[in-house]
Order: C-alpha cells, then sequence, then structure tokens
C-alpha cells in the first residue's frame, strides 16, 4: 500500500518531539525543526505546526498558497538513492547548503524540511542537521525509520557513514549557532563542546 499525498503532508512530524520519545528525554528543543513530504494538500498552516521557513528538497518550487506566509528555501536534489551517498562531492555540497541553511539565523523557525514523501531527502538532509548537532547515530537512525514508505537501516548508515569519512565535511556551518537554535537547554560546558 502507498502513502496517501491526499491526507495532507506524508511522513509529518516534529524531530524534537519524536527524538525526545526515543531516547527518553529532550535532546532538541521542540517545535523547531519539522519534516515531512509534498505540501500539496496541505489546507492550513497548523496541519504543519505553523513553520517560519520552509525548506523544499524537491526539484520543482512550493507554490506560495502552501507555505501560509512561511519564508521559502529551495535546495533541491535529485529523488533517488544517490542521496544516500554522501561521500560524493555532490552530495555533499548539497547537504553543506542544507545544514548552512538551518544554521542561518535569518532562516526563521521552526524550519520544516520537506521532498516529495519525506523520508529519502527529507531523510538524509534531517540526519546531517542531526549530525551536526552531536545527536548519537543511533537515534539519528530510529528517527528515519519512523518514516512511512520504503525506509532501510543499511541507507541511512550508509549516509552516517559518509559524513565521517572526512575532516571537515561540512564547511561553513556555525556550529555554535545551529547549537543554539535548536538543541535543548544544557549547560554552557555541554553548549560549547564540539559534536566531533
Amino acid at each position: 500500500m502507498g502513502l496517501d499525498y491526499t491526507a495532507g503532508c506524508v511522513n509529518f512530524r516534529d524531530v524534537g518531539e519524536w527524538l525526545a520519545l526515543i531516547a527518553g528525554r529532550p535532546i532538541l528543543q521542540q517545535h523547531r525543526l519539522l519534516r515531512g513530504g509534498k505540501l500539496d494538500h496541505v489546507r492550513c498552516a497548523a496541519m504543519i505546526d505553523h513553520p517560519g521557513s520552509v525548506l523544499n528538497l524537491r526539484r520543482g518550487p512550493d507554490q506560495v498558497a502552501w507555505l501560509f506566509g512561511a519564508r521559502p528555501l529551495h535546495l533541491p536534489a535529485n529523488d533517488g538513492l544517490e542521496n544516500y551517498d554522501t561521500g560524493h562531492p555532490k552530495v555533499r555540497r548539497w547537504l553543506c547548503r542544507v545544514v548552512q541553511a538551518a544554521a542561518d539565523p535569518q532562516t526563521p523557525l521552526p524550519l520544516l524540511v520537506h521532498c516529495t514523501s519525506g523520508k529519502d531527502r527529507t531523510g538524509v538532509a534531517i540526519a546531517a542537521i542531526l549530525f551536526n548537532l552531536g545527536v548519537d547515530p543511533a537515534l539519528i537512525t530510529e528517527e528515519y525509520l519512523l518514516s512511512d514508505g520504503e525506509v532501510q537501516r543499511d541507507w541511512i548508515a550508509q549516509a552516517l557513514e559518509g559524513f565521517t569519512k572526512t575532516d571537515r565535511y561540512f564547511t561553513g556551518v556555525d556550529l555554535l549557532t545551529l547549537r543554539r537554535r535548536f538543541c535543548a537547554p544544557t549547560s554552557d560546558e555541554e553548549l560549547h563542546r564540539s559534536p566531533f
């Protein structure tokens, strides 16, 4: 049985809320990082938790009416399993731009990251953001596996492994600003610790 795209935004969720449920403790602030599928059948902003920004990973742009006043961001990628190959230079450049957009103070929160089904391109992009936030790879994997549709542990493991294969994979990312924007409140010592 396929995904029902007419029911709203498939695979929509608050990443912070679900990570807290998986981990049994807050990891991210809730209502800061949202994810889902295409917005074509979303009828009101409440269905997608009133995002401040919408980061579209699909090739085509979002219709203005689908954004409900949110700031549009468009960082397209092809729809395919090649996006899990995070060691590929093209995928690395794309993911750097995704994480830079999330870290940018000019990107109003909450940030909704979406593609067509909210699982492949979105799954890799969310994994990249969470990796840079220092989230445990096991938690990143479990969050990814919550998606309906075909998802595989091996695919996200490949993506996570690719992040570690180069010293400065995510160049130009302000990690401190990224963590301040998304991480759950912690002590100053934990906030200043590098996730690497």
